[in-house]
């Protein structure tokens, strides 16, 4: 038995009503789905900590979601797990006509990638997806549908030329954000720092940076500084709640020149 299949049959036999999990068993794929959101996320992180050992376990909880839902799938008579990895090996085929097929490749790797995105977007015509953001996912986190959308958006020519028109966009959300909480608006508020979002979404794609990636790295420095934070206090007998402001913000200041050493 090869282990995908022994992995399958794992998973029917705790999806079988009569012995299996209880709760396998009542498991949806609207259930399901958000554990699927965090072991994708899971493996980011093992990813951006270079635990490879960990990147293996992490790998191996994603693909025991795709056998879960594939499984549910199979119970309801939609598909099959092969039927999953039959579609991604034919898009993959289809997708790459420079390597399995009689295409040329381009000559270098962005030239291949608007090549990959002119072949999605015959996929999308032909699925009657006509409209440029038809396909970009909902459910996507908010800050890379973002990039995503402005990204599509700006292969059929609706982009600002370069960065400098991002950076005046973002000083305007900046202002109109400052007025309406000037003015006590906070629905308001609440639509500009949307829109100020949106641009430094824009502005990440502009500079080729993935906005998700950043943050995740901006959040991973903020937890590592604070925790020198609180090591520094812990010499003295103390917790961040028995500081004040300047002495913890002293103390960011030499996390950041200690990284930097």
């Amino acid at each position: 038995m090869t282990p995908i299949d022994r992995l399958k049959a794992i998973m029917a036999r705790l999806r079988d009503p009569d012995g299996g999990c209880p709760w396998d068993v009542e498991q949806t794929f609207a259930t399901i789905a958000p554990y699927t959101i965090e072991e994708a996320y899971e493996v980011a992180d093992a990813i951006e900590r270079r635990d490879w050992d960990e990147l293996r376990s992490e790998l191996g909880d994603l693909l025991f979601q795709v056998v879960f839902h594939a499984r549910m799938a199979e119970e309801r008579g939609l598909f099959a797990f092969d039927d999953v990895a039959n579609a991604i090996a034919d898009k993959l085929e289809r997708r790459h006509p420079h390597v399995f097929g009689a295409e040329d490749a381009r000559p270098d790797a962005w030239s291949q990638k608007a090549r990959w995105e002119d072949i999605k977007a015959e996929e999308r015509k032909a699925r009657a997806q006509h409209g440029v953001l038809d396909d970009v996912p909902v459910a996507l986190p908010a800050l890379a549908r973002a990039a995503k959308l402005t990204k599509r958006a700006g292969r059929v020519g609706f982009d600002w030329p370069s960065t400098d028109e991002v950076f005046d966009k973002l000083a305007e959300e900046v202002a109109e954000l400052k007025a309406e909480i000037a003015a006590g608006d906070l629905d308001k508020a609440r639509e500009e720092m949307g829109d100020l979002l949106f641009v430094v979404a824009n502005l990440a794609r502009k500079l080729n940076v993935e906005p998700e990636d950043a943050l995740r790295g901006a959040n991973a420095k903020f937890v590592r500084r604070f925790a020198f934070i609180e090591a520094e206090l812990a010499k003295d007998g103390r917790t961040p709640d028995q500081s004040d402001l300047a002495e913890m913000d002293a103390l960011w200041d030499a996390a950041k020149a200690a990284e930097r050493a």
